[in-house]
């Protein structure tokens, strides 16, 4: 009688086997990372970032007067940018971005930089670190005057691939304006040059493509 039981039971096993691969097959696991590599990236990539911050006036820089106030509080902005790769580590692209600050006087100072950008991303995993420069114009106006001139920003970033194509993450930038205006003081001691400099914190998403 022992020896009649041990088919049996080998039948059993047999029937739970074909039981647990028929569940396998039937539900197969799907992954929204699968055949995504986060430490490479290659020529062709792309990204679109989309961000929303605090821009702050750090102050102004007069070559007769010095280091000046800003006479103007913390502001509001919105950024967009384009990066290309050119590789796994190089990319170029562009940025246009808007801003508006309020000044001691109850007035609005607006400014909307835009220019091409050329940078290096560091990877760790699933974190990014994008480091760029952006080189090109803002439009500027105030009290009822405008002016376009030269507008620099170095900036930082840190990203988390949340999934293969959104990364969210934060980013710092800083900001040279210079006016050029070429009008004299009422003494006549010279050009008005003035430079402005200030400093952003940036929230962001990227689409990546």
């Amino acid at each position: 009688m022992r020896h009649q039981r041990y088919p049996a039971l080998l039948l059993c096993l047999l029937c739970i086997s074909v039981l647990y691969a028929q569940e396998d097959e039937e539900a197969p696991i799907i992954s929204d990372w699968s055949g995504y590599r986060p430490n490479v990236y290659s020529r062709g990539d792309q990204a679109f970032t989309i961000g929303l911050g605090l821009p702050f006036p750090l102050f102004l820089a007069d070559q007769e007067k010095g280091v000046l106030s800003p006479k103007m509080n913390m502001g509001g902005m919105v950024a967009l940018g384009y990066s290309y790769f050119l590789g796994s580590r190089f990319f170029l692209g562009g940025e246009l971005d808007g801003a508006f600050f309020s000044t001691e006087g109850k007035n609005n100072y607006f400014i909307v930089p835009m220019g091409v950008k050329a940078g290096f991303q560091f990877v760790l995993g699933r974190f990014e670190f994008p480091l760029s420069l952006m080189i090109g114009g803002a439009a500027q106006q105030r009290l009822g005057g405008s002016y376009f001139g030269l507008f620099v920003k170095p900036s930082a970033s840190a990203f988390f691939r949340f999934n293969p194509d959104w990364s969210f993450g934060v980013s710092t930038g800083f900001w040279w304006v210079p006016q050029w205006t070429g009008t004299r003081d009422s003494d006549h001691s010279g050009p008005v040059n003035i430079h402005g400099f200030f400093i952003e914190a940036v929230i962001g998403a990227r689409y990546h493509f």
